[in-house]
C-alpha cells in the first residue's frame, strides 16, 4: 500500500491473556479487533507498547501477528510493531509480518547499549532491505531509550527507500513542524501521543496512533473528522472532553488502563503480563466515573 492510504484513527490492540497470564488468549483478540473495525477506526496496529509485545515470547510473537492479521482481513491495514533489541530478530519479525499480509509494519529502535546514529541507520536498513512493505519509523524514546532527531530521522527516510512515513511520540509539536519543513510536506507523520492530538492534527499529521478506540472511537474518530473539516472550535470541545481519558490512560499505563477499561465494558481480556501490574482498585474506580461521564455505558 501507499504511505498516503494511511491515514485517521489507528488502533492499538491489547494481547489478552487467559488465567494467570500463560497464554494469549486469541477469542478474546478477535473480539476486540472486530469491535474496533466495526467502531469504524481507519487501521489496526497490533504488538505494539499497548499490545505487550515485547513480554511474548517468539513463538506468542508469531501466534499473535499471524491471528490479528488474519482477523483483520483486509477490512482495513494493518501496522505490524516489529521492534526487537537486536536487528536480526527485527528482521525475522519484518519478514513473519509481511509475509503474512502486514500493509505496514513499525519500526522502535529498542536499545540496551546506547546506539550511535550509525547504528540506528543500519538497523533501519536492515530492514528495510529485508521486506518490500512500507516501514513506518517509529520515535518514542520513553519506551526505546532513544530518541531520534529530526535530522537523524531525515537521513534515514533519505537511506531507506521504504522507509515512508514517521510516528512521533516525543510530545513535541515543534518535531512534527520540523518534519514537515525539511521533507517540504512530502513525508507523511503520525501523532502517537495521545494529549497531543489536537495539536498534531490540526499540525497536518495524517492521523493518530492510540489504544483510545478500545474504549471511546467515536470520540476519536468525531475529532480527526472535525480536524479533516477545518471544524476547530468543534474539534477543541471534542478534544478536551476526551483528554481527561487520554491522560488517565496513559499515567496508568496503556496496558493496564486499557485492559480495565475493556473488562468494565464487558470484555474479559486477562490482565497485563508480569512484571506490569493490573489497575488497582482505586484506579479502576477513578477509570469508570471517567468513561461514565463519556457515557460509554
Amino acid at each position: 500500500m501507499s504511505s498516503s492510504a494511511l491515514h485517521g484513527i489507528i488502533g492499538y490492540t491489547i494481547t489478552p491473556f487467559s488465567a494467570g497470564g500463560l497464554a494469549p488468549d486469541l477469542k478474546a483478540l478477535g473480539t476486540s479487533i472486530d469491535r474496533m473495525i466495526e467502531s469504524g477506526v481507519h487501521a489496526i496496529a497490533p504488538l505494539g507498547s499497548t499490545g505487550e509485545g515485547a513480554y511474548l515470547s517468539d513463538a506468542e510473537w508469531e501466534q499473535v501477528s499471524e491471528f490479528s492479521i488474519k482477523r483483520v482481513a483486509g477490512r482495513v491495514p494493518t501496522v505490524v510493531s516489529v521492534s526487537d533489541l537486536t536487528t536480526a530478530k527485527a528482521v525475522q519479525r519484518a519478514r513473519f509480518a509481511e509475509a503474512q499480509g502486514a500493509d505496514v509494519v513499525m519500526v522502535l529502535p529498542a536499545s540496551y547499549w546506547k546506539l550511535s546514529d550509525d547504528e540506528i541507520l543500519a538497523h533501519y536498513k536492515a530492514i528495510g532491505d529485508s521486506i518490500s512493505v512500507p516501514i513506518m519509523l517509529y520515535n518514542n524514546p520513553a519506551t526505546s531509550g532513544i530518541d531520534m532527531s529530526v535530522s537523524l530521522i531525515m537521513k534515514i527516510v533519505k537511506a531507506v527507500d521504504n522507509v515512508t512515513m514517521v510516528k512521533e511520540s516525543t510530545g513535541d509539536i515543534q518535531r512534527m513542524h520540523k518534519l514537515y519543513q525539511l521533507s517540504d510536506g512530502q513525508i507523511p507523520f503520525y501523532n502517537g501521543s495521545n494529549p497531543l492530538a489536537l495539536e498534531a492534527l490540526t499540525a497536518g499529521a495524517k492521523g493518530w496512533c492510540t489504544a483510545a478506540p478500545n474504549l471511546i472511537p467515536q470520540l476519536n474518530l468525531d475529532l480527526y473528522a472535525a480536524v479533516q473539516n477545518n471544524d476547530l472550535e468543534q474539534a477543541r470541545q471534542l478534544f478536551y472532553r476526551q483528554l481527561p481519558l487520554l491522560e488517565f490512560i496513559l499515567k496508568g499505563g496503556l496496558p493496564a488502563t486499557i485492559k480495565a477499561g475493556l473488562r468494565l465494558t464487558g470484555l474479559d481480556v486477562g490482565d497485563p503480563r508480569l512484571p506490569v501490574s493490573p489497575l488497582n482498585q482505586a484506579g479502576c474506580e477513578q477509570l469508570l466515573q471517567t468513561l461514565k461521564t463519556l457515557n460509554v455505558f
